[in-house]
């Protein structure tokens, strides 16, 4: 390999100083102890790695160890952690720190070389993240440490969800009592034309961003100076100006596009292609025949390849090999890397090379490394790379076998989504690969029915009930009554979690009555178990009683302790002593025990949230959290975070902070904090959409109506109807206010059952139509005064029926109580010409559980009817810790309800700076980048949002600063210190 040259790119970097100084600025920071990440964002050959390169070797020059990993694109085919993988084989192979890799096993497991002790079988994805950011944290603690990762557009899910914990919870986090934090820096380049609507990139992106420690660069296109520059150049000879001008044009401030055209005027026919295809091709065609075989060898390999494998694969003699790499290099269609390997220069050019190969040269090609892959000395996590080219080169059977074996590989580090995949590839290649060539093992039914668990596990609620009803369809007329009796109760389970409650019924009553009861089995307890659920859910308590009491008898007998816990915690509730008291709090802590003895752990996070909402229900809300946090971190060590309880518990958590008015945790948390693959649901979205109403956000209430799109999700429809019925109130409208509260209710009205949220709906619309009467009858409208107090009436009967009816049929608790007392005194504004002070007064007592922000509207209208009442001093008192909670919690609408309140009633507070505006957190972030002079477009970009939106944020911004320009409320913020002045350098 000593004959072959390490050339790196050596193209100039141009135009690109300001990007160059912000990446240099963060390295400084880092090597000073501030670890900080950037995601560097642009299109495809704009200059994301040549930028990347150039920082990273002046990081290198300043002795900071550089680590890069890439992502690559296989297709349908996950192949989890591989650029963390790349980095810890670079690592492995660096002597400085092999004390540091041997004291950290999550290498050897990542690089498969160590497999799981027989203890721990199934090994902690939380261990395994925290053992990369101890190892990383060792590192760097040598040396400054950057880390690379190139083209994250490509990631699988798991080097997504650990990439989030590293820098949520990880490597970026300053140690307590201001000690030094890590000397590490984190650039990951993406391509940003890639991000499709529904890429799984953008949601990362977007929690990632509002990290204290994330940053986003994006390198735009190249202006047309610079363009012309780099075309010159490039060339040692002058270019004629007509040909600068043709390249700057085809371009588009393209870097890469003007150094490919610029090569090709190289090219015989002395013409520019009209395709980039085009120009990257005639460059290929340059190369020597055997080049040219062995570029089209390297491009079905992927972006990367080793020496040794590439090798193998062409079947050249090593010196024709070497000749052959030398001028793809020398012409920069490949770069030489660390540890014997090439790369395509960029991910465009393997792409027109491999397009352009027959299809069965390609298969041929495909069909060459699967078996390299396979042979003796293959690597544990190599399966995904194996079935990826036996697929592709149309070996059905290996595919197959290598689908299987990647599925356990994906399974035994935690990463359900890539698991799925898998599984689901195996699938469909199950039919087209004869029976006698089929693994041994486990039949069509059986593996759909692993599909269906890994879809639970990952979130994919409905691919999981899909998958379900396929297993269904495929039962014979023959199958195992056991078989036919798992699937139907699996499904049952399933339909559960999607809220199709009358089905799941249906089908657990089958699976129970396709089992006999005698002699005792764990697949009759199990069905029984599942049907005592559904049971429940439908309404049928007797019935779920009579089974669970049954079943439990069975389940002691057999020693099938996991679904004894199961039932037991069916049982909560069911015979008195529900969750929100000692007794089912008792019965549920047994219930988590033995779930944990029996190592399941979907059981044992049931109980775990029946614990945390219980403590909720009862009012005991500080309780609740140490118990929903329990319940995540058991679900993180798992891999279980997208699964249905650990999202109800991290709503619960969310919804807990958003009560005690941690609101600011709440908006940090919401970002992804956990490590979790982001739900595009009400469980990930709901608390941190409260917060943004209540400051203010306009984009709330449109981002609430987009939780509606798609198959039904029962907790989205509630934090869509919350948020909507609340948005209609506070905007005057009694109207929409009220059909959104009985649209959701409708909705979410299950066997006949209204939810307990239609006391909270039905109370925010009743304010609303409090505030329609209030208006009417300053207008003399008799006629509509009376229409409005019969729908008032209706939304406080309601209230009144809702909160005399909780879980199980009980009263609601506390928090069910306050909001019913909030019914009554806005009820009271209805027949009077003024508030009832003492009904308010009793809503500000009973929010007293908790809830700050309740509590404090409660006390604006309590400010409300004391002016009305003559009492002013109170309602100046009242007012004071009103102004104090919305300023402290920063909503900024009660705010302003209390401005106005303060001024029609002539009420002030000298102790409170006139006309200092208040900011909701998303104006603050708009505000921040106008200072920088950024356009409304580009504040979009770096925030994530439409130009549009921006453009409403800056105008409230203007309003509140009273400025008449972008300049002027810079200004103003300034003069203000709603903003700090950016520091100079000398």
């Amino acid at each position: 390999m000593g004959s072959v040259p390490q050339t790196s790119l050596t193209s100039p970097l141009v135009g690109r100083e300001d990007e160059l100084a912000r990446l240099t600025g963060v390295l400084e920071r880092a090597r000073a102890g501030e670890a900080r990440a950037v995601l560097v964002a642009g299109d495809a050959g704009v200059g994301k790695t040549r930028t990347l390169d150039e920082v990273a070797g002046r990081a290198a020059a300043a002795g900071t160890t550089v680590l890069t990993g890439h992502c690559v694109d296989l297709g349908d085919v996950g192949l989890p952690y591989l650029p963390f993988t790349e980095i810890l084989g670079a690592l492995a192979a660096d002597e400085r720190f092999a004390a540091v890799l041997a004291g950290h096993p999550v290498a050897d497991r990542l690089l498969g070389g160590a497999p799981a002790d027989a203890a721990d079988a199934a090994p902690s994805r939380l261990r395994l993240f925290e053992g990369v950011a101890a190892l990383l944290t060792e590192v760097a603690d040598i040396a400054p440490l950057l880390l690379v990762l190139e083209d994250l557009h490509w990631a699988d899910q798991s080097s997504r969800d650990l990439l989030r914990f590293l820098l949520s919870r990880g490597v970026l986090q300053r140690p307590a009592g201001g000690a030094p934090g890590q000397r590490l820096a984190l650039f990951a380049s993406y391509r940003a034309d890639d991000l499709h609507r529904r890429h799984p990139l953008r949601p990362l992106l977007a929690e990632l961003v509002r990290l204290p420690g994330v940053e986003r660069l994006e390198l735009r296109p190249l202006p047309d100076d610079d363009v012309a520059r780099l075309v010159r150049s490039l060339r040692e000879r002058r270019l004629p100006d007509t040909t600068v001008r043709r390249i700057v044009e085809r371009a588009e401030g393209n870097a890469f596009y003007a150094e490919e055209l610029v090569a090709a005027t190289d090219a015989p026919t002395g013409g520019v292609p009209s395709g980039l295809a085009d120009v990257l091709l005639i460059r290929v065609e340059q190369l020597s025949d055997t080049a040219q075989q062995v570029l089209r060898t390297a491009a079905v390999a992927g972006r990367r390849v080793g020496h040794d494998l590439l090798r193998d694969a062409v079947g050249l003699p090593e010196q024709e090999l070497e000749s052959a790499l030398r001028e793809a290099v020398e012409r920069q269609l490949l770069v030489s890397g660390d540890g014997d390997t090439y790369s395509f220069r960029h991910a465009l050019a393997r792409e027109a090379v491999y397009a352009d190969l027959l299809p069965g040269e390609r298969s041929r090609l495909h069909g060459a490394f699967a078996r390299l892959l396979a042979g003796p000395d293959r690597r544990a996590d190599s399966a995904a790379e194996r079935a990826h080219h036996y697929r592709a080169s149309h070996d059905l059977p290996e595919a197959l076998a290598a689908s299987l074996e990647a599925a356990d590989h994906a399974q035994r580090v935690q990463a359900p989504a890539e698991e799925l995949r898998h599984v689901e590839t195996a699938l469909d290649l199950w039919t087209a690969v004869d029976a006698a060539a089929r693994p041994a093992g486990p039949d069509a039914v059986t593996l759909t029915l692993r599909a269906s668990a890994a879809a639970v596990h990952a979130g994919e609620l409905h691919r999981a009930v899909s998958l379900t009803r396929s297993a269904l369809a495929g039962l014979g007329q023959d199958a195992d009554l056991e078989l036919a009796a798992r699937v139907r109760y699996t499904l049952a389970g399933n339909l559960l979690t999607v809220d199709n409650l009358p089905a799941a019924y249906t089908y657990s009553s089958e699976a129970l009555g396709l089992i006999p009861a005698e002699p005792p089995s764990a697949t009759w307890v199990w069905a029984a178990a599942t049907h005592v659920s559904t049971a429940r859910q439908v309404g049928e308590n007797e019935t779920a009683l009579r089974v669970a009491r049954r079943a439990l008898r069975v389940a002691e007998e057999l020693g099938v302790t996991d679904a004894r816990a199961d039932l037991l915690i069916s049982l909560t509730g069911l015979e008195g002593g529900n969750r929100a008291t000692p007794r089912g709090r008792e019965r549920l802590t047994e219930a988590r025990e033995l779930a944990r003895r029996a190592g399941n752990a979907p059981v044992e996070l049931r109980a775990l949230f029946n614990l945390a909402i219980g403590c909720f229900e009862s009012g005991d809300l500080e309780e609740c959290l140490p118990w929903a946090s329990e319940g995540l971190e058991r679900a993180r060590s798992f891999g279980l975070l997208s699964s249905p309880y650990p999202r109800e518990m991290r709503y619960l958590r969310l919804l807990v902070q958003y009560t005690l008015g941690h609101w600011d945790e709440v908006l940090r948390e919401s970002a992804g904090h956990d490590g979790e693959r982001p739900a595009a649901d009400g469980h990930a979205a709901g608390p941190g959409l409260f917060v943004a109403l209540a400051r203010g956000d306009l984009g709330a209430a449109d981002r609430a109506r987009a939780l509606l799109k798609g198959p039904f999700d029962w907790m989205a429809r509630m934090v869509a109807g919350l948020v909507l019925t609340d948005a209609a109130a506070l905007r005057g409208d009694a109207e929409d206010a009220v059909r959104w509260m009985r649209s959701s209710v409708e909705a979410l009205t299950e066997a006949g059952e209204r939810p307990a949220v239609t006391l909270r709906l039905a109370t925010l619309a009743l304010s609303a139509v409090a505030d329609t009467v209030t208006e009417l009858r300053r207008t003399g409208d008799g006629a509509e005064v009376a229409r409005w107090t019969d729908t008032a009436a209706e939304l406080l009967a309601d209230a009144r029926r809702s909160a005399a009816h909780g879980y199980d049929g009980v009263p609601q608790g506390p928090e069910g109580q306050a909001w019913l007392a909030r019914a009554e005194a806005e009820w009271s504004r209805i027949p009077a010409a003024a508030a009832d002070p003492a009904a308010w007064e009793k809503a500000v007592a009973a929010f007293a559980h908790g809830d700050v922000y309740e509590r404090a509207r409660c006390r604006l209208r309590l400010t409300e009817a004391l002016l009305a009442a003559d009492r002013r001093e109170e309602a100046a008192a009242e007012a004071r810790t009103v102004r104090r909670e919305a300023d402290r919690l920063g909503a900024t609408v009660l705010r302003d309800r209390l401005d106005d309140l303060a001024r029609r009633g002539r009420l002030t507070d000298p102790a409170t700076p006139q006309g200092t505006a208040v900011l909701t957190a998303r104006e603050q972030d708009v505000l921040r980048l106008l200072a920088l002079g950024h356009s409304n477009r580009r504040i979009g970009e770096e925030l994530f949002i439409s130009a549009k939106t921006a453009s409403v944020h800056v105008s409230n911004i203007l309003a509140k600063l009273n400025a008449a320009s972008r300049t002027e409320a810079v200004a103003v913020a300034y003069r203000q210190r709603l903003i700090a002045p950016e520091p100079t350098s000398s």
